[in-house]
């Protein structure tokens, strides 16, 4: 007799589809992490949802695990969830929505997939649609990266005219082309003096800037293999321009072909590179022309063959032959603390200056170890002296040597006077037996200069070591040119506990006022302020912040300070992570703190750069923080892990207390992402007289970042960590490079739209420059990569001009 068939009551359970066995042992795993974590969180003052949620992951993984449905709807009530509580914490925040939601997005739509295969099973075309659904939110979540997010359109309109006809500081005394450049010429870091870096080159416009092609390329043939990072910005007067390369070779190019003149070694080994081979610019200098010899002299006089300059076509100047040697000459700082002056002309080493055509700014410093004295910013010349400062690396007890500034003649290399601050009566070498100061304040950037007021303004960084006066750390200090003496000086940041340091070169401006135009200077910080001084006492001329909200002081900050939504990842399980390390380091006595912006945040040594016919400032800026850990405290555990991503660098910070250790850019352990979400950069455009903001767009794209060390090469406009400066021209167009993604932009002045760009061979953490040769006008860019950026390396030297 045959059995009965098996009634719907009594047939077996489906057997477990492979991919929910997969998805419910994820859930379960996901539950016990997120719930285990997010009770941490909860805590320590965090968000609540995190427990909740990774509860009901652990309880939809283990109903999944028996193959029941109730465990998928369970699922999605926790992602619906999720969805409600992103829109309440996130509002229309687009990068906040990314990690939120992303990978639940995904698990969802795999799950939805799988609804026919589980026990209560639910119709394959209702599982599809459901799938459907989701995917479609995917791709709309993912698509909207490749859109624009976080531009802000000023409510001041772009003004047409500045104040009082320009900002354009007042020459009335002109010593060398670096204090009134030629129009056509770029001769000084920041084009001048000055420090503006504005050209009033007008051929290429708005209109016609997406015509911009390739005029030039030149190789270095000097490419480190470790710690490169250049940075130079090369400088062209007359017919000819001049560069130095990462380990300090001087080289001289045709301004319009870039066919090589000449080149000069000054043989800088590698043991003498600090943190980086980098070599951000040289000086011209021009001997000042004899006076006048009486016509029965002429013999002698032609004998002396006094330095004649011809005017070119275009507005610069030509080389003669009857230049004298080192009448016109380059001189650059070393890495190994040596000024260099070679002829302009040949390059040849000028014999009268220093000892064969250099000098050892280390003298005086006591044991200095290859690498604690280098000189990377290009000095600065002014009333027939070159002012230098220098930075380099600490010795391995925390000290360093002396953070002195020293004039040296520009034509016989003597030291013309020193200024050590930690011993001010001093105005030489020290005596036998003595040294400078150790630790005191160093000059991390360029000195701008005032030919006329004979003042040059010298931003200092912190004190580096505890033997180290603080009484000027991060101080603007004006200095006497002649005399090395102080004229007045301005504190930015007292108490500097980390990262507050000056490395901005300062511009010069004549600042519009009630009583007429004052001879003002603005400094940019790290902070985001912007100081606008009266350069002849240092009185300032900006408001208050807290009088006037808009005032030009915080005219670069960043909108608000970080709280915890502000964390971000590529999972929510990595986000939570970074939550608790935010959570933690706001603990009282905590050993660990949040530097926000960190060390490469704010207005870094680029600077800004100044148009005087509007009277605004452009600034690109780098948003990102550091997690600082006390160097004498350690982690252990599972604290140890959520707070071990790579730290690096002691620091000896007294007002901080003690040493910290920095996580730079606060990036996670495994990922290497930064804890903070995006934009990490931005390019803004400030109206100085009022502070207003004009416009602010994301700056740089996804190309150069990426997990785990790899780059992207997306083309999603995050805003990225930069390097370098931005070039505004009265053509109306802003020039720059900086950031991590290795191209090259041009910018609307008035508006802040990309309207050109271009691949650079390697990475382009530098400032561009601007000038005209034979009637045409060229961009100029070194591209030689960054090390601490991860941009690649190279030797480029590229020029862009308009078609024939």
């Amino acid at each position: 007799m045959s059995a009965a068939p098996p009634s719907e009551t009594t047939r077996p359970p489906a057997p477990r589809h492979p991919l929910v066995t997969v998805l419910s042992l994820l859930f379960i795993l996901l539950g016990l992490v997120l719930g285990g974590l997010g009770i941490w969180l909860f805590q320590l003052g965090g968000s609540a949802y995190y427990a909740l949620a990774g509860a009901g992951l652990l309880v939809s993984g283990v109903l999944l695990w028996t193959n029941r449905t109730v465990g998928a709807w369970l699922f999605f009530a926790v992602f619906a969830a999720t969805f409600f509580w992103t829109a309440w914490e996130s509002g229309s925040d687009y990068w906040r929505w990314l990690p939120r939601i992303g990978a639940f997005a995904v698990l969802a739509l795999v799950l939805a997939l799988l609804l026919p295969t589980l026990r209560d099973p639910v119709p394959r075309r209702a599982s599809r649609t459901a799938a459907g659904v989701l995917g479609l939110g995917l791709v709309l979540l993912v698509g909207l990266a490749f859109a624009s997010h976080g531009g802000v359109s000023g409510d001041t309109a772009f003004p047409e005219t500045a104040p009082s006809a320009g900002l354009a500081p007042t020459r009335e005394v002109s010593a060398q082309p670096a204090d009134d450049p030629a129009a056509a010429d770029w001769t000084a870091w920041g084009r001048s003096n000055a420090g503006t870096r504005y050209s009033p080159q007008q051929q290429i416009t708005p209109e016609n800037v997406a015509q911009l092609a390739p005029a030039w390329e030149f190789r270095t043939g000097d490419r480190p293999r470790r710690r490169w990072g250049a940075e130079t910005t090369p400088l062209k007067v007359g017919d000819t321009l001049y560069l130095c390369s990462a380990r300090n070779q001087l080289i001289a190019l045709d301004a319009a072909t870039g066919t090589q003149r000449w080149r000069f070694d000054p043989k800088v080994r590698d043991t003498a590179i600090p943190s980086t081979t980098a070599c951000r610019g040289v000086a011209y200098y021009e001997v000042p022309a004899a006076p006048q010899v009486d016509p029965l002299l002429s013999d002698v006089a032609a004998d002396l063959a006094v330095p004649v300059a011809l005017p070119a076509e275009d507005g610069g100047v030509v080389s003669t032959s009857s230049r004298a040697p080192c009448a016109a000459r380059i001189i650059e700082g070393t890495l190994d603390g040596r000024l260099v002056a070679v002829d302009a002309a040949s390059g040849r080493p000028c014999a009268q200056f220093g000892n064969n055509g250099q000098v050892d700014i280390t003298l005086g410093m006591g044991e200095v170890v290859p690498g604690q004295v280098a000189i990377i910013a290009p000095p600065t010349i002014a009333r027939g002296l070159i002012i230098t400062g220098h930075q380099g690396l600490q010795r391995a007890d925390g000290s360093a040597p002396s953070g002195v500034i020293q004039a040296y003649d520009a034509q016989s290399g003597k030291l013309r006077w020193a200024w050590d601050l930690g011993a001010p009566e001093l105005s030489t070498r020290p005596a036998q037996g003595k040294t400078y100061t150790p630790g005191t304040p160093r000059l991390l950037t360029t000195a701008t200069s005032d030919e006329q007021l004979g003042l040059v303004y010298l931003p200092l960084g912190d004190a580096v070591a505890a033997e180290g006066s603080a009484r000027m750390a991060t101080s603007l200090v004006a200095l006497d040119a002649s005399t090395g003496k102080p004229a007045w000086t301005l504190q930015a940041a007292p108490g500097d506990a980390w990262n507050d340091d000056l490395v901005a070169q300062a511009s010069l401006v004549d600042f519009p006022t009630a009583a007429g135009k004052v001879p003002a200077l603005v400094l940019p910080t790290r902070q985001g302020d912007l100081y606008v001084l009266d350069r002849r006492t240092g009185q300032r001329l900006d408001p208050p912040a807290a009088a006037v909200p808009a005032s030009v002081s915080g005219a670069l900050k960043r909108t608000h300070t970080l709280d915890e939504r502000d964390m971000w990842g590529l999972t929510p399980l990595d986000q939570l992570v970074c939550r608790i390390q935010f959570r933690r380091a706001a603990q009282p006595g905590a050993h660990t703190r949040i530097a926000y912006p960190g060390q490469h945040g704010g207005v870094d040594w680029g600077g800004v750069a100044v148009d005087p016919r509007h009277g605004v400032i452009v600034s690109n800026y780098t948003d990102l923080p550091d997690y600082l850990r006390k160097g004498a405290q350690a982690d252990s555990g599972l604290a140890g892990w959520l707070s071990g991503a790579p730290f690096s660098g002691a620091g000896a910070q007294a007002a901080a207390g003690g040493g910290w250790r920095s996580n730079a850019g606060w990036r996670l352990l495994f990922t290497g992402l930064s804890c903070k979400q995006p934009p990490y950069g931005g390019l803004r455009a400030v109206e100085l007289r009022s502070g207003a903001v004009l416009w602010e767009r994301p700056f740089g794209s996804a190309r150069g970042l990426g997990p785990f060390g790899l780059r992207s090469h997306l083309p999603i406009e995050i805003g990225a960590p930069n390097a370098g400066g931005a070039v505004v021209t009265a053509g109306g167009l802003i020039f720059i490079a900086a950031a991590n993604d290795d191209l090259l932009r041009a910018n609307n002045l008035k508006t802040g739209k990309e309207l050109w760009r271009t691949e650079l061979p390697a990475g382009g953490q530098a400032t561009p420059m601007v000038y005209q040769q034979g009637g045409r006008q060229y961009v100029v860019i070194v591209a030689a990569g960054h090390h601490a950026m991860g941009t690649p390396r190279g030797d480029y030297v590229m020029a862009y001009a308009l078609p024939n």
